[in-house]
Protein backbone atom coordinates (compact mmCIF):
# COMPACT_ATOMS: atom_id res chain seq x y z
CA UNK A 1 0.00 0.00 0.00
CA UNK A 2 1.27 3.45 -0.88
CA UNK A 3 1.33 5.98 1.94
CA UNK A 4 -0.87 8.35 -0.04
CA UNK A 5 -2.43 10.23 2.89
CA UNK A 6 -0.63 11.77 5.81
CA UNK A 7 -2.19 10.66 9.10
CA UNK A 8 -2.14 12.64 12.33
CA UNK A 9 -1.56 10.47 15.41
CA UNK A 10 -2.65 12.04 18.69
CA UNK A 11 -0.86 11.03 21.88
CA UNK A 12 -1.73 12.44 25.30
CA UNK A 13 1.03 11.90 27.85
CA UNK A 14 1.19 12.22 31.61
CA UNK A 15 3.91 10.70 33.81
CA UNK A 16 4.55 8.01 31.22
CA UNK A 17 8.30 7.69 31.58
CA UNK A 18 8.34 3.91 31.97
CA UNK A 19 6.93 2.88 28.61
CA UNK A 20 6.70 6.08 26.55
CA UNK A 21 9.84 5.73 24.44
CA UNK A 22 8.95 2.17 23.43
CA UNK A 23 5.51 3.32 22.30
CA UNK A 24 6.86 6.27 20.29
CA UNK A 25 9.36 4.01 18.54
CA UNK A 26 6.63 1.49 17.66
CA UNK A 27 4.75 4.32 15.92
CA UNK A 28 7.79 5.66 14.09
CA UNK A 29 8.63 2.13 12.90
CA UNK A 30 5.24 1.47 11.31
CA UNK A 31 5.09 0.03 7.78
CA UNK A 32 2.95 3.08 6.90
CA UNK A 33 5.41 5.99 6.97
CA UNK A 34 3.39 9.09 6.07
CA UNK A 35 2.52 10.15 9.61
CA UNK A 36 2.54 13.18 11.89
CA UNK A 37 2.71 12.32 15.59
CA UNK A 38 1.22 15.11 17.72
CA UNK A 39 1.97 14.80 21.43
CA UNK A 40 0.51 16.87 24.26
CA UNK A 41 2.09 16.41 27.67
CA UNK A 42 -0.30 17.20 30.50
CA UNK A 43 2.12 18.63 33.04
CA UNK A 44 4.16 15.52 33.79
CA UNK A 45 6.38 15.67 36.86
CA UNK A 46 8.50 12.59 36.15
CA UNK A 47 11.05 12.31 33.30
CA UNK A 48 8.40 12.23 30.54
CA UNK A 49 9.34 15.70 29.30
CA UNK A 50 13.03 14.81 29.18
CA UNK A 51 12.14 11.79 27.02
CA UNK A 52 10.00 13.94 24.72
CA UNK A 53 12.74 16.52 24.27
CA UNK A 54 14.81 13.84 22.52
CA UNK A 55 12.20 13.84 19.74
CA UNK A 56 11.81 17.59 19.29
CA UNK A 57 14.01 17.63 16.17
CA UNK A 58 12.13 14.78 14.49
CA UNK A 59 10.20 16.24 11.54
CA UNK A 60 7.43 13.65 12.02
CA UNK A 61 6.68 14.84 15.56
CA UNK A 62 5.14 17.97 17.08
CA UNK A 63 5.11 18.30 20.87
CA UNK A 64 3.05 20.57 23.11
CA UNK A 65 3.78 21.06 26.81
CA UNK A 66 0.75 22.06 28.89
CA UNK A 67 1.54 24.51 31.68
CA UNK A 68 -1.10 23.02 33.97
CA UNK A 69 -2.78 19.64 34.15
CA UNK A 70 -5.89 19.57 31.92
CA UNK A 71 -7.01 16.01 32.64
CA UNK A 72 -6.92 13.34 29.97
CA UNK A 73 -10.29 14.19 28.39
CA UNK A 74 -9.41 17.87 27.93
CA UNK A 75 -5.94 16.90 26.77
CA UNK A 76 -7.39 14.72 23.99
CA UNK A 77 -9.81 17.51 23.15
CA UNK A 78 -6.83 19.86 22.79
CA UNK A 79 -5.21 17.34 20.44
CA UNK A 80 -8.34 16.95 18.31
CA UNK A 81 -8.21 20.68 17.67
CA UNK A 82 -4.65 20.27 16.33
CA UNK A 83 -5.61 17.76 13.62
CA UNK A 84 -4.47 19.07 10.22
CA UNK A 85 -4.88 16.09 7.92
CA UNK A 86 -8.01 14.28 6.78
CA UNK A 87 -7.33 11.17 8.87
CA UNK A 88 -6.28 10.88 12.49
CA UNK A 89 -5.61 8.15 15.08
CA UNK A 90 -5.47 8.11 18.88
CA UNK A 91 -2.61 6.65 20.88
CA UNK A 92 -2.03 5.78 24.51
CA UNK A 93 1.42 6.32 26.02
CA UNK A 94 2.11 2.84 27.35
CA UNK A 95 1.18 0.32 24.64
CA UNK A 96 3.08 -1.01 21.64
CA UNK A 97 1.66 -0.75 18.12
CA UNK A 98 2.09 -3.80 15.91
CA UNK A 99 4.15 -2.92 12.81
CA UNK A 100 1.26 -2.94 10.31
CA UNK A 101 -1.38 -1.31 12.56
CA UNK A 102 -1.74 1.86 10.48
CA UNK A 103 -1.53 0.07 7.14
CA UNK A 104 -4.13 -2.54 8.11
CA UNK A 105 -6.54 0.04 9.53
CA UNK A 106 -6.28 2.37 6.54
CA UNK A 107 -6.94 -0.58 4.23
CA UNK A 108 -10.09 -1.45 6.19
CA UNK A 109 -11.29 2.17 6.10
CA UNK A 110 -10.91 2.27 2.33
CA UNK A 111 -12.48 -1.14 1.74
CA UNK A 112 -15.53 -0.30 3.83
CA UNK A 113 -15.72 3.36 2.77
CA UNK A 114 -15.99 4.01 6.51
CA UNK A 115 -15.69 7.15 8.61
CA UNK A 116 -14.10 5.37 11.56
CA UNK A 117 -12.38 2.00 12.00
CA UNK A 118 -11.55 0.38 15.32
CA UNK A 119 -9.79 -2.92 15.99
CA UNK A 120 -9.18 -5.61 18.56
CA UNK A 121 -6.18 -5.61 20.94
CA UNK A 122 -3.84 -8.24 22.33
CA UNK A 123 -3.66 -8.10 26.14
CA UNK A 124 -0.09 -8.27 27.45
CA UNK A 125 1.62 -7.78 30.80
CA UNK A 126 4.11 -5.02 31.56
CA UNK A 127 6.86 -7.05 29.84
CA UNK A 128 4.72 -7.60 26.71
CA UNK A 129 4.07 -11.24 27.51
CA UNK A 130 0.69 -12.26 26.13
CA UNK A 131 -2.15 -12.63 28.63
CA UNK A 132 -4.96 -13.06 26.11
CA UNK A 133 -5.07 -12.77 22.29
CA UNK A 134 -8.33 -10.77 22.22
CA UNK A 135 -9.34 -7.87 24.46
CA UNK A 136 -12.82 -7.69 22.97
CA UNK A 137 -13.48 -11.38 23.59
CA UNK A 138 -12.15 -11.15 27.15
CA UNK A 139 -14.37 -8.17 27.94
CA UNK A 140 -17.48 -9.75 26.39
CA UNK A 141 -17.77 -7.08 23.69
CA UNK A 142 -18.14 -9.25 20.58
CA UNK A 143 -21.87 -9.89 20.89
CA UNK A 144 -22.66 -6.19 21.25
CA UNK A 145 -20.28 -5.22 18.44
CA UNK A 146 -21.91 -7.67 16.03
CA UNK A 147 -25.44 -6.77 17.14
CA UNK A 148 -25.16 -2.97 17.06
CA UNK A 149 -22.42 -2.13 14.54
CA UNK A 150 -23.91 0.06 11.85
CA UNK A 151 -26.69 1.40 14.08
CA UNK A 152 -27.13 4.61 16.09
CA UNK A 153 -27.05 2.48 19.25
CA UNK A 154 -23.52 1.17 18.69
CA UNK A 155 -21.97 3.34 21.43
CA UNK A 156 -25.20 4.47 23.03
CA UNK A 157 -25.10 2.26 26.13
CA UNK A 158 -21.74 0.55 25.83
CA UNK A 159 -18.15 1.53 25.21
CA UNK A 160 -17.59 -0.95 22.39
CA UNK A 161 -14.49 0.78 21.02
CA UNK A 162 -11.07 1.13 22.56
CA UNK A 163 -9.84 4.59 21.66
CA UNK A 164 -6.20 3.70 21.05
CA UNK A 165 -7.26 1.47 18.13
CA UNK A 166 -9.29 3.98 16.12
CA UNK A 167 -8.65 5.65 12.79
CA UNK A 168 -11.17 8.35 11.90
CA UNK A 169 -11.91 11.25 9.58
CA UNK A 170 -11.30 14.86 10.55
CA UNK A 171 -14.61 16.04 9.07
CA UNK A 172 -16.57 14.72 12.07
CA UNK A 173 -14.55 16.58 14.72
CA UNK A 174 -17.03 19.52 14.83
CA UNK A 175 -19.77 17.05 15.80
CA UNK A 176 -17.54 15.54 18.50
CA UNK A 177 -16.44 18.77 20.19
CA UNK A 178 -16.85 19.75 22.90
CA UNK A 179 -16.39 16.46 24.76
CA UNK A 180 -18.36 16.21 28.04
CA UNK A 181 -16.00 16.73 30.95
CA UNK A 182 -18.17 16.22 34.00
CA UNK A 183 -19.06 12.56 33.44
CA UNK A 184 -17.27 9.87 35.38
CA UNK A 185 -18.17 7.16 32.89
CA UNK A 186 -18.19 8.83 29.45
CA UNK A 187 -14.70 9.41 28.15
CA UNK A 188 -13.31 10.77 24.89
CA UNK A 189 -13.23 7.53 22.88
CA UNK A 190 -16.80 6.49 23.68
CA UNK A 191 -18.01 10.02 22.86
CA UNK A 192 -16.15 9.99 19.53
CA UNK A 193 -17.72 6.67 18.61
CA UNK A 194 -21.17 7.82 19.72
CA UNK A 195 -21.13 10.99 17.66
CA UNK A 196 -19.78 9.33 14.52
CA UNK A 197 -22.36 6.54 14.81
CA UNK A 198 -25.05 9.23 14.43
CA UNK A 199 -23.54 10.73 11.27
CA UNK A 200 -21.20 8.28 9.54
CA UNK A 201 -20.18 4.66 9.11
CA UNK A 202 -18.14 2.70 11.66
CA UNK A 203 -16.25 -0.45 10.66
CA UNK A 204 -14.53 -3.08 12.79
CA UNK A 205 -11.25 -4.82 11.98
CA UNK A 206 -11.36 -8.14 13.84
CA UNK A 207 -7.63 -8.23 14.37
CA UNK A 208 -5.40 -7.13 17.27
CA UNK A 209 -3.27 -4.21 16.13
CA UNK A 210 -1.92 -3.21 19.54
CA UNK A 211 -0.19 -4.89 22.43
CA UNK A 212 -2.41 -3.50 25.19
CA UNK A 213 -0.16 -3.35 28.22
CA UNK A 214 -1.61 -4.05 31.68
CA UNK A 215 0.30 -2.63 34.62
CA UNK A 216 -0.25 -0.99 37.95
CA UNK A 217 -0.56 2.55 36.57
CA UNK A 218 -3.26 1.92 33.96
CA UNK A 219 -6.09 4.45 34.09
CA UNK A 220 -8.27 2.14 31.99
CA UNK A 221 -7.57 -1.56 31.82
CA UNK A 222 -9.25 -4.94 31.75
CA UNK A 223 -10.48 -5.07 35.35
CA UNK A 224 -14.24 -4.68 35.70
CA UNK A 225 -15.20 -2.29 38.47
CA UNK A 226 -18.11 -4.42 39.71
CA UNK A 227 -15.77 -7.33 40.49
CA UNK A 228 -14.32 -5.55 43.53
CA UNK A 229 -17.69 -5.31 45.31
CA UNK A 230 -18.67 -7.98 47.81
CA UNK A 231 -22.24 -6.92 48.49
CA UNK A 232 -25.19 -7.07 46.10
CA UNK A 233 -26.35 -3.60 47.15
CA UNK A 234 -23.03 -2.11 46.03
CA UNK A 235 -23.25 -3.75 42.62
CA UNK A 236 -26.82 -2.57 42.07
CA UNK A 237 -25.94 0.96 43.13
CA UNK A 238 -23.02 0.95 40.70
CA UNK A 239 -25.18 -0.22 37.78
CA UNK A 240 -27.74 2.48 38.51
CA UNK A 241 -25.23 5.28 39.06
CA UNK A 242 -23.42 4.49 35.79
CA UNK A 243 -26.67 4.73 33.82
CA UNK A 244 -27.87 7.84 35.69
CA UNK A 245 -24.58 9.55 34.88
CA UNK A 246 -24.85 8.41 31.26
CA UNK A 247 -28.36 9.75 30.72
CA UNK A 248 -27.69 12.95 32.67
CA UNK A 249 -24.79 13.66 30.30
CA UNK A 250 -26.88 12.80 27.27
CA UNK A 251 -29.64 15.18 28.37
CA UNK A 252 -27.08 17.94 28.87
CA UNK A 253 -26.09 17.43 25.23
CA UNK A 254 -29.57 16.62 23.93
CA UNK A 255 -29.21 18.69 20.75
CA UNK A 256 -26.50 16.31 19.47
CA UNK A 257 -28.84 13.29 19.49
CA UNK A 258 -31.30 12.04 16.87
CA UNK A 259 -34.94 12.67 17.76
CA UNK A 260 -35.76 9.06 18.68
CA UNK A 261 -32.80 8.88 21.04
CA UNK A 262 -33.66 12.24 22.60
CA UNK A 263 -36.90 10.66 23.75
CA UNK A 264 -35.07 7.58 25.04
CA UNK A 265 -32.58 9.77 26.90
CA UNK A 266 -35.42 11.22 29.00
CA UNK A 267 -37.08 7.82 29.48
CA UNK A 268 -33.80 6.27 30.58
CA UNK A 269 -33.05 8.98 33.12
CA UNK A 270 -36.58 8.74 34.55
CA UNK A 271 -36.41 4.94 34.71
CA UNK A 272 -33.14 4.80 36.66
CA UNK A 273 -34.21 7.63 38.98
CA UNK A 274 -37.30 5.62 39.90
CA UNK A 275 -35.77 2.17 40.36
CA UNK A 276 -33.05 3.59 42.60
CA UNK A 277 -35.71 3.85 45.31
CA UNK A 278 -37.15 0.36 44.72
CA UNK A 279 -35.65 -2.02 47.27
CA UNK A 280 -37.72 -5.14 46.59
CA UNK A 281 -39.63 -5.23 43.27
CA UNK A 282 -40.22 -2.88 40.36
CA UNK A 283 -43.22 -3.49 38.09
CA UNK A 284 -43.10 -0.21 36.17
CA UNK A 285 -41.48 0.86 32.91
CA UNK A 286 -40.41 -2.62 31.84
CA UNK A 287 -40.71 -1.40 28.25
CA UNK A 288 -37.91 1.09 28.87
CA UNK A 289 -35.73 -1.64 30.36
CA UNK A 290 -36.29 -3.81 27.28
CA UNK A 291 -35.54 -0.93 24.92
CA UNK A 292 -32.25 -0.33 26.68
CA UNK A 293 -31.12 -3.95 27.08
CA UNK A 294 -32.56 -5.64 23.98
CA UNK A 295 -29.15 -5.96 22.31
CA UNK A 296 -27.61 -7.90 25.20
CA UNK A 297 -27.21 -11.67 25.39
CA UNK A 298 -30.15 -13.45 26.99
CA UNK A 299 -28.14 -14.28 30.11
CA UNK A 300 -26.97 -10.68 30.56
CA UNK A 301 -30.50 -9.39 29.91
CA UNK A 302 -31.96 -11.66 32.61
CA UNK A 303 -29.16 -10.89 35.06
CA UNK A 304 -29.64 -7.14 34.71
CA UNK A 305 -33.40 -7.47 34.91
CA UNK A 306 -33.05 -9.25 38.26
CA UNK A 307 -30.46 -6.79 39.57
CA UNK A 308 -32.45 -3.70 38.61
CA UNK A 309 -36.09 -4.79 38.89
CA UNK A 310 -36.04 -7.69 41.36
CA UNK A 311 -33.40 -6.65 43.92
CA UNK A 312 -34.91 -8.86 46.62
CA UNK A 313 -34.42 -11.92 44.40
CA UNK A 314 -31.00 -10.72 43.31
CA UNK A 315 -29.84 -10.27 46.89
CA UNK A 316 -30.92 -13.83 47.74
CA UNK A 317 -29.14 -15.29 44.72
CA UNK A 318 -26.01 -13.29 45.51
CA UNK A 319 -26.03 -14.55 49.12
CA UNK A 320 -26.33 -18.16 47.90
CA UNK A 321 -23.42 -17.61 45.52
CA UNK A 322 -21.24 -16.26 48.34
CA UNK A 323 -22.02 -19.30 50.50
CA UNK A 324 -21.07 -21.66 47.69
CA UNK A 325 -17.79 -19.84 47.06
CA UNK A 326 -16.85 -20.02 50.75
CA UNK A 327 -17.72 -23.73 50.83
CA UNK A 328 -15.68 -24.57 47.72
Amino acid sequence: MKDTQKIDILMATYNGEKYLEEQIESILNQSYKNIHLIISDDGSNDTTREILKKYEDNDKITIYYQEKNLGYVSNFEFLLQKVENELYMLSDQDDVWKPSKIEDTVKKLEEENADLVFTDLEIVDENLKRIHPSFNATMGKMHKIKKTLGTKEFEYLYNNMTGCTILSKKKWIPQILPIPKHSKYIIHDSWIGLMISFHGKIAYLDKPTIQYRQHGDNQVGTERTSYKYKEFKQIRELFIQVKKDLFKTYLENQEKFPEDLQKLNQQGKTYFDKIEKKQFFNFQNWGTFHRLYKNETISYYILNFIILNLPLVGNCLFAIRKIRIRSA
